[in-house]
């Protein structure tokens, strides 16, 4: 299974790479794991894989130091698969061929934030409703390390604001990248509301914490504002992306969120920010008592 490396290649870290990953079952391990599905049984539900080439992919995996075994069950004894940091290292590199792939492969090559209504990107965040986030799931925030969901929780993906760092040069030009400091501020407006309904509010970009500190300190952003930088979060729910200035941004959309982690509703493309919220905030509240 694994491809003896030729000596030119042994001081090639692509190579080396390539011999621990490169097959196409083992990516989309790593993939399925990210997403959360780690136990034997439900990968082979996700990938139609066979027994036999799952359990040598794993064992390969294992011994790479990129999947963990680790048992979660007795009597018989069973296993389950999550990633260890090498493992979740890779998350960058499955978002990047995943952007490829919808721009080049689905997409006409052109850079946009947003999509149409039924393109693959569309479906794939649309099929995303009825399933789970998984837990845990940190990342750091404006308030400190901060769990995505809390509860009923609604978030929001925006590619970046403007402030401290200035966007990059041609931002105005790429559909759906503007509006990320309006949408801040139309949630803001809203967030009191969010509040009295017991929903829990968060945003999430992929601009550094530092960067979404000061930005929320000066527009008085009262809920946090998540840094997936690492990709963490894109990666475990395969969300579309876009690359501006030579750095990974989240496109625009909304997840509703339950108490239990399941998605309920997703709002994709975004194209009308505050009705969008709106409509945002009555799905939400359709899941708290009354």
């Amino acid at each position: 299974m694994t491809r003896e490396l030729r000596e030119q290649d042994v001081q090639c870290s692509i190579a080396q790479a390539a011999s621990v990953v490169g097959d196409w079952w083992s990516l989309l391990i790593v993939r399925e794991a990210a997403r959360g599905h780690q136990r034997f049984e439900e990968l082979l539900g996700e990938l139609g894989i066979s027994r036999k080439v799952l359990t040598e992919r794993l064992r390969h995996l294992v011994e790479h130091g990129v999947l963990e075994r680790r048992p979660y069950q007795s009597g018989p004894v069973r296993h389950e698969y999550p990633l260890t940091e090498v493992g979740w290292a890779l998350a960058p590199v499955l978002i990047a061929m995943q952007d490829w792939g919808d721009r080049w492969l689905a997409g006409d090559g052109t850079l946009t934030g947003v999509a149409m209504p039924g393109s693959p990107e569309a479906r794939r965040v649309h099929s995303l409703v009825g399933t789970r986030i998984p837990s845990p799931l940190e990342l750091e925030s404006t308030t400190g390390p901060v769990e995505v969901v809390d509860g009923p929780t609604v978030l929001f993906t925006y590619p970046a604001t403007g402030v401290p760092s200035p966007l990059p040069p041609g931002w105005n030009e790429v559909p759906g990248a503007v509006g990320c400091t309006l949408e801040n501020r139309l949630f803001k407006g809203m967030a009191p509301a969010f509040a009295d309904d017991g929903i829990a509010l968060r945003g999430v970009s992929t601009q550094r914490p530092d960067e979404q500190a000061v930005f929320a300190e000066m527009e008085e952003i009262p809920f946090p504002l998540l840094s997936d930088t690492e990709l963490r979060l894109a990666a475990a729910l395969r969300l579309p992306t876009f690359r501006s200035g030579q750095v990974v941004r989240l496109k625009r959309l909304i997840l509703v969120v339950d108490e239990l982690r399941t998605i309920r509703h997703a709002i994709f493309p975004v194209l009308d920010i505050p009705a969008a919220i709106t409509e945002a905030h009555e799905l939400a509240r359709a899941l708290t008592p009354s």
